[in-house]
């Protein structure tokens, strides 16, 4: 296996195990990419997916952290921009969809140990007011499912990004339900056990995605999708009272979102134009924290796009929303110039769509863009339509 291989199986295992792991092989993919273009067969080689909207943020956020008034401090919080290499590694790196498959398969696998860690944290769970006993990654905070990550929202957010990659590849006509079948079962059960409401709420819009876009097995989907609304009816009380209390402005957790949101509205509104600088909200909220609010102080607004708007301003927002314009537009036109019997490809494309559908609408409740682990998983599946592209132009392995 060549050194890239090693570091790219590397790269997945991280995705899902260990935050470390993965920001270390990204950075020596990165570093091994940079090398290899010195040749410029290489260099001609290369591919660059959404290179202008992507160069448009980042300029826009170095602009603002720049003229923040705390530029050090901002230019610090605004690093989370290099994560962007995922995307530029995995499209170096996943050549041709059956490549992409077996990207696919591998995240699945890293998921879905993080997926069994988690149900086993909620279902060994001592209670509350239990001494601690045994690995601490095993039963600290486990009343919600985290896998091997800090927080519950980190779990779900990976979680609900590779289910929805996969799910068009258990789909009637696609021949791979025995492989990918079980282990999307547990990485469902482990996105369940996290409670997070936000990242099921995309989940759900990532399901009606692949059904919008897929010609077989979409009553399949929302058969699946009312299936498990009312499973969460029947479910014990904790469930089941997360589920019914999703839309309810007087729930203490939509309560404090909705003040929040106020909040960040209120910031906005003195730097329209490039915000108050990557990281401004954990420095500014103090000031703006409603005094009805519990919380106040926090370092993200509960929502990605008005975290982005908060911190970089319209034009910050505009270039932020222009990358997922970019990615649609190019996904919704690959799916139309494939032929129907390239179902592989085709399955490819719909995962990725409905993965980034769900990220965003689960990102309008949570700030999943500022999640390392989650963001670096959604720039690699951004990256899988352009194995199918490399193939639609040059069907040669």
């Amino acid at each position: 296996m060549s050194v890239r291989g090693v570091l790219l199986g590397a790269f997945v295992a991280g995705l899902g195990v260990s935050i470390t792991l993965a920001e270390t092989a990204l950075a020596l993919l990165t570093l091994h990419l940079v090398w290899r273009l010195r040749d410029p067969a290489a260099r001609a080689a290369a591919r660059w997916p959404l290179w202008p909207p992507v160069l448009a943020f980042s300029a826009v956020s170095s602009l603002s952290a720049l003229l923040s008034g705390h530029s050090a401090a901002s230019l610090e919080a605004a690093k989370g921009l290099l994560l962007v290499a995922a995307l530029y590694v995995t499209a170096d790196a996943v050549r041709d969809p059956e490549a992409a498959r077996r990207f696919l398969f591998g995240l699945t696998l890293a998921a879905t140990v993080a997926a069994v860690v988690g149900l086993l944290q909620v279902g060994l769970c001592p209670g509350p007011d239990a001494p601690e006993a045994g690995p601490r990654w095993l039963y600290h905070r486990c009343g919600r499912a985290h896998g091997f990550f800090s927080i519950y929202m980190t779990l779900a957010g990976v979680l609900s990004l590779v289910l929805l990659a996969t799910l068009p590849r258990l789909l009637p006509g696609v021949g791979e339900l025995r492989r990918f079948g079980v282990p999307w079962l547990v990485m469902l059960g482990g996105l369940v056990a996290t409670y997070t409401r936000g990242a099921w709420i995309g989940f759900a819009a990532g399901v009606l995605t692949v059904a919008a876009t897929m010609r077989r097995g979409r009553w399949v989907l929302v058969a699946g999708l009312v299936l498990l609304a009312a499973g969460a009816l029947l479910a014990p009380y904790e469930l089941r009272h997360r589920f019914l209390t999703m839309a309810d402005p007087e729930e203490a957790g939509v309560r404090e979102r909705v003040y929040m949101w106020r909040s960040g509205l209120a910031m906005w509104r003195e730097r329209p134009v490039l915000g108050i600088g990557p990281g401004g909200v954990k420095r500014e909220y103090p000031r703006y924290a409603l005094p009805e609010a519990v919380k106040k102080r926090t370092s993200h607004v509960h929502s990605a796009p008005l975290q982005i708007l908060v911190e970089r301003g319209v034009l910050g927002l505009a270039a932020w929303l222009a990358i997922w314009a970019a990615f649609f537009t190019r996904c919704i036109g690959l799916l139309r110039r494939l032929p129907s019997e390239a179902a592989a490809e085709r399955t490819l494309v719909v995962g990725s769509l409905a993965a980034i559908a769900g990220f965003l609408v689960a990102g309008l409740s949570e700030h999943n863009f500022g999640d390392s682990e989650v963001v670096m998983v959604a720039w690699t599946l951004m990256a899988l339509p352009w194995a199918v592209e490399k193939r639609e132009k040059d069907p040669s392995p």
